[in-house]
């Protein structure tokens, strides 16, 4: 079964009728009771009689695409301050509502412009915390939800990934072929960019611990390669394009290396460390069976990767440095395609759930195993920068969507992009700024 399913894995098959690459949609399911929170529309002060955009609009679908919070609408507001010195608490604890947001946009040059805002404690009647951020057109919306991640944190003590991005692969029919695009969007499928489009399979994004760059597999040629590609400039170079199987980058924790899968013309697939800017690769494993899918332990000591050399798919790990691989999981008789927390609490994988391919997610101390997912071919788990939820590809019809999830398993998302196939997930690490 894992010589299968790798294989898909490295060459990337996609099922696919009719697709386009679309903004993805997202529907939430939350919790039973998530908070009510106010976020009171921002005050304008510019030379247009609109501001560039509506602040206080991003961070209300933020909070409430988290699946906590509870935005009230406008309509109910009984008053619209921008400054904290307005409030009347009286009103908003009418409400029912558990903390309020103010602020406004100023503009203070041609492209030019002040974000400034405040969180209090309606019940406390206390401001949590106030902050002012400089923007511009370019970065305004990345601005909102910079500000909606300070938010969140604040009240959730988590911190708010709104402000990442997700790359993925769609596949759109066309005549008798493929067109594969890998696509870089916001954490809520807004600014949604193209950066690499072939009729050849792309398959394997991975981000960069600095977001700057992914690492891919390509099939130009007929034949599997790896790039790495800087997503703001579409600079992009080859790393590998050994005979064979050239599959499944993972960026080490500085960026400076890769662990990827070779072989299959003399022996079956290992896994191997590459280093980036000399090309020279490092051997870790040796084995008869299928090695492949490795990932980086955050503290880049291990390299957790699959394997069926006990007689099915499950996961190793094995020293960066070389050794005897250590079996890591062996609850159900399959366990493929790890992913570690960047907390380095838990490993995520695709689990064999009474004959459905779900997600799950295992505490390493503990060892317990949680089934995430419902689907029935669910694949390509990826860690938010946070650690507190995963997004991973799924089916809809004959269709794929993506997913996320909480990492208890309470609230989820379905991203769908309209129509078409959208697979292989990646969350980003955090910007920085």
């Amino acid at each position: 079964m894992l010589k299968k399913i790798s294989f898909a894995i490295i060459v990337g098959v996609f099922s696919v009728g009719t697709a386009a690459a679309q903004k993805l949609r997202i529907d939430v399911q939350g919790i039973a009771q998530p908070t009510p929170v106010a976020i009171v529309p921002f005050g304008w002060e510019g030379d247009t009689p609109a501001e560039p955009l509506d602040i206080a609009a991003v961070i209300q679908a933020d909070l409430r695409r988290s699946g906590r919070f509870a935005p009230i609408d406008e309509s109910k507001m009984l008053q619209k301050p921008s400054d904290g010195s307005e409030l009347d608490f009286d009103d908003w604890s009418f409400l029912g509502v558990e903390a309020i947001v103010v602020g406004k946009l100023t503009q203070t040059g041609a492209n030019a412009y002040t974000l400034e805002f405040q969180l209090f404690d309606t019940f406390r009647r206390r401001q949590l915390f106030g902050y002012r951020m400089p923007a511009s057109r370019g970065t305004m919306r990345g601005a909102a939800h910079r500000a909606a991640d300070m938010i969140y944190e604040k009240l959730t003590g988590i911190k708010g990934v709104f402000g990442t991005k997700v790359a993925y692969v769609t596949a759109e029919q066309q005549g008798r072929e493929r067109l594969y695009s890998l696509i870089v969007s916001d954490q809520d499928g807004e600014n949604e960019h193209k950066i690499m489009e072939s009729k050849d399979p792309i398959m394997s994004p991975a981000w960069s611990p600095d977001s700057r760059q992914l690492a891919y597999v390509s099939f130009e040629g007929s034949r599997s390669s790896i790039f790495v590609q800087t997503v703001r400039s579409g600079n992009r170079f080859q790393v590998s394009s050994r005979p064979g199987i050239n599959g499944a980058p993972a960026f080490s924790p500085d960026g400076r290396k890769l662990v990827i899968t070779l072989g299959g013309v003399e022996g079956n697939p290992d896994i191997y460390v590459l280093d980036i800017t000399s090309r020279e690769t490092r051997r870790l494993t040796t084995h008869r069976a299928i090695d492949t899918e490795g990932t980086w332990s955050p503290d880049g000591r291990y390299i957790y990767f699959t394997s069926d050399r006990s007689g099915g798919p499950q996961v190793y790990r094995i020293s960066v440095n070389g050794g005897t691989p250590e079996r890591i999981t062996f609850d159900g008789s399959y366990n493929a395609r790890p992913r570690l927390s960047p907390d380095g609490t838990r490993l995520a994988m695709v689990h064999n759930d009474r004959g459905n391919y779900r997600i799950a997610v295992m505490n390493i101390e503990r060892k317990d195993l949680l089934v995430l997912s419902t689907g029935r071919q669910d694949e390509s788990p990826s860690f938010a920068p946070n650690s507190d939820s995963l997004i991973y590809a799924t089916r809809q019809g004959g269709d794929g969507v993506l997913e996320t999830v909480s990492a208890d398993g309470l609230i989820r998302q379905k991203m769908a992009s309209g129509r078409g196939d959208v697979r292989e997930p990646v969350w980003s690490p955090f910007p920085r700024f």
